[in-house]
């Protein structure tokens, strides 16, 4: 049987800088997407990479006395271990100096002068090389960059032009007739207010520098050779990833998907917004290609409620931080605290205290004693036949927020996991796990134990709390996945994999469980001062 494709990117991050708390928390969030997509048996393809051209790489590169190439091979490499030591599941990496993607970038600007998208002409205005952008005098702030703050400087050069206005009116429409194509909500207004500005026809070359993809034409004009303007460049990465000028390739077809039923959803940082949301759709619109299913813009982190800043000395190195508190729980504080899409700050204070609630006295704690109980009651022999039990405290306390958290999760017309809205599903599991540890303390299975004609039900909350854990774990497979696989082994349940093989609402219904020899193990996670 043919099974359903996906296809979630990262934005390429710039190596101009390393791994970083906003990268991170990117990529952790297209992960979780990616793997919950797999846990419902799809076929999932997962992008990230690194931007590597431009002038601020060049610069960059010089002032370290290197070679761009050597310098990007250099940085590239430090994301690819950043995301492996995160765990990140990504089925590619693609890098902008990669001849796969020059060779499309290349195809596809030339696709665009045939259709007449693309013109020659001479710019003049103000460029931040900082955030690789044109402004006209108008958009400076005290004559600064608007959007970083940086100087500035004047530019007047021969330009290759793409004709943003005349895909204006069609990206709007497209916007209203799709509500959920860019989400949350206030960045859809976002860019339909970008749309609603004096929107220019906007420079995709530069002659001032040479470290990018040569420009198809023009490489003859006696003030200097082309080169293709980054923005142009990076984002045909989504594109170039998937082989789409080899016929023989089904890649792009498979995951990128047509006008009718698009496949790509792209995760972005909110600064790269104008970006994704208005040049992509009209690049893609240009040289005849289907738009993506939906671009959904993260938030911005601050630190301690400040601004992160290699200044200040506050930024947050993702990878320091997680060998100090483990990975796992880092990656459940990011999505538990702030649902995605909002700003939200990162305070050690709050890190601690979710940790603690979260996975330490409420998932660790129920782990623990559940299967200590099971070792000295049960011999250590879980599952097998038992009744799910029909008091009113089981049902008020647990089945109801688990199944809710279930609905969320699988219902087809939710959605709720493929619109990045991981909050309310985080919530239902946890009040869940938190309703099974105040059951065991309403049933007290220690005191049943003592008794023997109280055996039965002594078995049945203590098979009941392991199925709870059971299927919590594989709900939280996508957001703390060395965890959850560890927790199913103590279980000696089937593994995520034999899961997907089962398929996900199958192995979500109560009595799932087989019977297996648990292990105890030592604790999850430490409560942390």
């Amino acid at each position: 049987m043919k099974t359903e494709s996906f296809y979630v990117t990262t934005p390429i991050y710039y190596v101009n800088d390393v791994p970083h708390l906003g990268t991170a928390y990117c990529t952790i969030g297209a992960d979780i997407l990616a793997r919950y997509e797999k846990l419902r048996g799809k076929t999932v393809e997962f992008l990230t990479g690194t931007d590597e051209h431009g002038e601020k790489i060049q610069e960059a590169a010089a002032k370290k006395n290197m070679p761009p190439q050597e310098f990007t091979d250099e940085v590239s490499e430090k994301f690819k271990i950043a995301w492996k030591r995160l765990n990140i599941s990504n089925t590619d990496f693609i890098r902008t100096t990669e001849e796969r993607h020059k060779k499309v970038v290349t195809h596809y600007v030339e696709e665009a002068l045939n259709k007449g998208a693309i013109y020659l002409g001479e710019y003049e205005g103000w460029y931040c090389v900082s955030d690789e952008t044109f402004y006209t005098a108008a958009q400076l702030v005290n004559s600064k960059c608007p959007a970083c703050g940086r100087d500035v400087k004047k530019i007047k050069e021969e330009n290759y032009f793409f004709k943003l206005t005349h895909f204006v009116k069609q990206l709007k429409e497209h916007i209203e007739k799709n509500p959920d194509f860019i989400l949350p909500e206030s960045k859809k207004n976002e860019v339909l207010g970008f749309l609603k500005e004096d929107i220019r026809d906007i420079s995709i070359s530069r002659t001032s520098f040479t470290w990018g993809i040569p420009f198809p034409k023009g490489n003859t004009e006696p003030k200097g050779k082309h080169v293709i303007y980054v923005w142009f460049d990076a984002l045909l990465n989504y594109v170039s990833a998937l082989n789409p000028l080899d016929s023989k390739s089904e890649k792009f077809p498979k995951f990128w998907g047509n006008k009718d039923h698009p496949k790509a959803i792209h995760l972005v940082g909110k600064d790269i917004l104008r970006f994704h949301g208005v040049y992509w759709p009209c690049f893609l619109m240009s040289v005849g290609l289907p738009l993506p299913k939906r671009i959904f813009a993260t938030g911005w982190w601050t630190v301690e409620g400040q601004k992160m800043s290699k200044s200040l000395g506050n930024a947050i190195d993702p990878l320091t931080f997680t060998d100090q508190y483990g990975v796992d729980a880092f990656r459940l504080f990011l999505f538990r605290e702030f649902p995605l899409g909002q700003d939200g700050d990162f305070a050690l204070k709050n890190f601690k205290e979710r940790v603690n609630a979260d996975l330490a006295n409420n998932l660790g704690n129920l782990v623990s004693r559940t299967l200590n109980l099971i070792q000295k009651n049960m011999d250590g022999k879980v599952f097998g036949e038992h009744n799910t039990p029909t008091d009113s405290d089981f049902k008020t306390l647990v089945e109801t927020p688990l199944e809710s958290a279930k609905n969320l999760y699988c219902d087809d017309k939710l959605l709720k996991m493929e619109k990045f809205e991981y909050t309310p599903i985080l919530q239902s599991i946890f009040l869940a796990l938190n309703g099974i540890n105040k059951y065991l303390e309403v049933k007290a299975p220690w005191t049943l134990a003592k008794d023997p004609s109280k055996k039965e039900e002594m078995i049945q909350v203590l098979n009941v709390s392991a199925e709870v854990i059971r299927q919590s774990a594989i709900l939280l497979w996508p957001f703390i996945p060395s965890t959850s696989e560890e927790i199913l082994k103590r279980l000696g349940q089937p593994t995520i994999d034999d899961v997907i093989k089962t398929g996900l609402k199958e192995s979500l219904k109560f009595g799932k469980g087989l019977e297996a020899q648990i292990t105890v193990g030592t604790p999850l996670f430490m409560r942390l001062s």
